[in-house]
């Protein structure tokens, strides 16, 4: 992914603190970064209020075939994915530890264009590191894996 494209970011209050820390980091990595909030930590925020933008806005430019990716973190990163994933053409895929093998995978296999990331189960460089193989990693562009995508927006 080319460093020039854009890359969403939101959170809720659990990953207020690592959307922090992500975003100085891409940004010192030469990326585009547009910080779609929370910019004030409130424990009581829902992160539907966060993450639809983030989504809206990744689906938004894919219909118009400008390249863009979402970050979304939260406590676990799941109710955050599965907001994401309600928006036609999102892929969200979940990562809070253990194989990066996921990562790598949902961008191969799946053409992921928004990571959500669980703060509540990995550190900052964990992060990083995922984020980092997540935005260099290129979808394979197989037949069969195209195919899927289009069954899902349909």
């Amino acid at each position: 992914m080319a460093k020039n494209y854009k890359i969403y970011i939101g959170s809720d209050h659990a990953g207020f603190e690592l959307k922090k820390v992500l975003t100085d980091f891409l940004i010192e990595k030469g990326y585009l970064v547009s910080d779609l909030g929370p910019q004030v930590f409130d424990f009581e925020d829902d992160y539907p209020i966060y993450i639809r933008p983030v989504a809206d806005a990744v689906a938004h430019d894919a219909i118009n075939k400008t390249d863009s990716r979402g970050i979304i973190i939260g406590g676990s990163g799941q109710g955050e994915a599965m907001c994401a994933n309600r928006i036609k053409g999102v892929r969200a895929a979940v990562y809070y530890g253990v194989t990066l093998d996921i990562v790598t995978l949902s961008r191969k296999h799946n053409d992921s264009n928004i990571l959500s990331l669980g703060a509540r189960f990995i550190n900052n460089e964990q992060a990083k590191t995922a984020v980092s193989i997540w935005l260099k990693t290129e979808f394979s562009g197989d037949e069969r894996h195209l195919r899927r995508i289009v069954e899902l927006d349909e």
